[in-house]
């Protein structure tokens, strides 16, 4: 069975794969903060009372959680130009996965900070805490503490999506793989070494979520399936 599969030709296109392994891992990374930034806001803004700037992040979540990732993409990539905004692929790709993401890891925090419970809120303000000193002192430490593992999680999700930049011509582990396979016609080759991989990347982050929740004393908890 393995007697057409050429372990040799994988060797020699490794260092391709190893630019597109360091790249795939600085594009989530990068993604990361940037969907970090974007939850941190959306949640600030869903968690107040003025319907002013809670319906907006409610709709820009909902909207996010409802349509494809690609379409997503594909807009950024293809629609702002007929807007007039024309952007590099790279920027394109990090901005898709940056907006994405930071819609679930907005609902991951604010269950985080709703986890809380409100009795240790009501103790703080009987003591006479500002809203921001029970953020700072009460909820922010506990709600961390609560969300760094599905956090990871969503993480996971996000290299595994980062696949997707391949179709805007992204240098990453997929477009290495596309590159084996057009130029050698070994699509097996190509593929299997890809998986191979975003394995390495996705047991290294779930190793990292285990040992997390471990020293948290908090059981893991998956973001998105």
């Amino acid at each position: 069975m393995l007697e057409n599969f050429s372990f040799r030709t994988i060797v020699e296109y490794l260092p391709l794969f190893g630019e597109g392994f360091v790249a795939t891992l600085w594009l989530s990374i990068v993604s990361f903060a940037g969907a970090l930034a974007v939850g941190i806001i959306l949640c600030a803004m869903n968690l107040q009372r003025s319907q002013v700037l809670k319906l907006p992040a409610k709709m820009y979540i909902d909207a996010i959680r409802a349509t494809p990732l690609l379409a997503q993409l594909y807009f950024l990539y293809f629609g702002l130009p007929r807007l007039g905004v024309v952007l590099p692929e790279l920027f394109v790709g990090i901005l898709a996965l940056s907006l994405n993401s930071g819609a679930y890891i907005a609902e991951i925090i604010r269950a985080g900070i709703l986890s809380i419970s409100r009795g240790q809120v009501e103790a703080g303000v009987a003591s006479g805490m500002t809203y921001a000193q029970r953020m700072r002192l009460v909820i922010l430490p506990q709600a961390i503490r609560v969300t760094i593992p599905p956090l990871l999680g969503q993480a996971i999700v996000l290299v595994k999506d980062s696949a997707l930049l391949s179709l805007i011509s992204v240098s990453e582990l997929t477009r290495a793989g596309q590159l084996l396979a057009s130029d050698r016609f070994m699509p097996a080759e190509g593929f299997i070494t890809t998986a191979a991989c975003y394995l390495v990347l996705y047991y290294g982050l779930k190793l990292l979520a285990v040992l997390s929740a471990s020293w948290l004393g908090v059981r893991p908890i998956g973001s998105r399936t």
